[in-house]
């Protein structure tokens, strides 16, 4: 498959975001049933384009693009689950949304929360113990397997909420969808039901690549002071996460060898933790917003992309138009996506 023609995604709270090369779209069910459907061109700066073909820099863009892109999906998502009533009706009703400085604060603090709780958390735990461990690399190992045991036992305790289940089954809904594309299959509910849960290219084996890569990374280190051993667990992240993300491109693109196949297994097996099956309506919701990026990307006709239930709506999900089968919708000349 042509680079052009790779698309991902993100599950948010009721509801799919769906990305590709240039454009991307948000389908989220309203409490009411209908499907709010945001769309945009996918705003690129110089930098990033010229860092695209490099192997490991590009990964470090990204992954900051696909983090401002994520976070600003899941407030989109939770603006559309605060209205009332017919979304159509609300096109005058400003919803209490979280944008500008206060999304920055929120990316910033997701950040630097993850680095404390899987990077500097287990850190200060094998502290405790290295003075029973006479080897450096036996101490990054350690350290390693603190990390994913974090890890694996955040998903489970998170995934015990309902709101997350609901969430990890939208997970389900997506990599279903994007299986039952690159299978080659018309994207109906009845054929993307039929497809696995699971994806070569998903995050959350993304996050198992970079536990296991960071104990190779910091074993390399030794241990050295904790003002120095504390600094490479926060500025070598961007590091191990751009090296993860290569190792995932590469093995997605031969997922079919076998001995791939063999090599991946713990994180295709992983992402049975953040990813639930999913009803009709979820596919639904999920065919939904990767039909609309298809169809921006000029894959498919935007008729083929239409669908009775849409509704509409700007970035901070307020209607742009009555019914998605009245009148269509051009595309939108600019975009606020990082």
């Amino acid at each position: 498959m042509s680079e052009t023609r790779i698309y991902g995604g993100q599950a948010v709270m009721e509801g799919v975001m769906m990305r590709g090369r240039r454009y991307m779209a948000v389908a989220v069910r309203a409490p009411n049933g209908e499907i709010a459907l945001y769309h945009e061109p996918l705003k690129t700066g110089k930098w990033t384009e010229r860092a695209r073909p490099l192997p490991f820099i590009r990964g470090v863009f990204m992954l900051w693009d696909t983090l401002v892109l994520g976070m600003r999906s899941l407030v989109f998502s939770a603006n559309v689950g605060l209205i009332e009533g017919d979304v159509k009706e609300n096109r005058d009703s400003p919803q209490d949304d979280l944008t500008g400085t206060a999304m920055w604060v929120t990316v910033g603090v997701s950040i630097i929360f993850s680095i404390a709780l899987f990077f500097v958390l287990p850190l200060a735990i094998v502290g405790f113990l290295d003075r029973y461990i006479a080897s450096d690399t036996l101490s990054n190992v350690v350290e390693g397997i603190i990390r994913l045991a974090i890890l694996v036992g955040y998903m489970l305790l998170i995934g015990r909420m309902h709101d997350i289940k609901r969430v990890f089954a939208y997970h389900g809904a997506e990599h279903k969808t994007i299986n039952a594309y690159e299978a080659g299959d018309e994207l109906t509910v009845d054929n993307v039901r039929k497809h696995s849960i699971s994806h070569p290219r998903c995050g959350t084996g993304f996050l198992l690549v970079v536990v296991l890569l960071s104990i190779f990374v910091f074993a390399l280190l030794g241990r050295p002071d904790w003002f120095w051993r504390i600094s490479s667990r926060i500025f070598l992240v961007p590091l191990i996460a751009a090296m993860a993300y290569e190792f995932i491109k590469l093995t997605a693109q031969y997922y079919e060898n076998t001995l791939v196949k063999i090599l991946v297994a713990p994180s295709m097996a992983l992402q049975r933790l953040t990813t639930r099956p999913p009803d009709d309506s979820m596919l639904e919701v999920a065919i939904v917003s990767f039909k609309r990026v298809q169809a921006s990307e000029e894959e498919i006709s935007e008729a083929e992309a239409e669908h009775e239930d849409i509704v509409r709506v700007d970035e901070n999900g307020l209607p742009l138009e009555p019914r998605a089968d009245q009148q269509p919708v051009p595309e939108p000349a600019t975009s606020t996506a990082q």
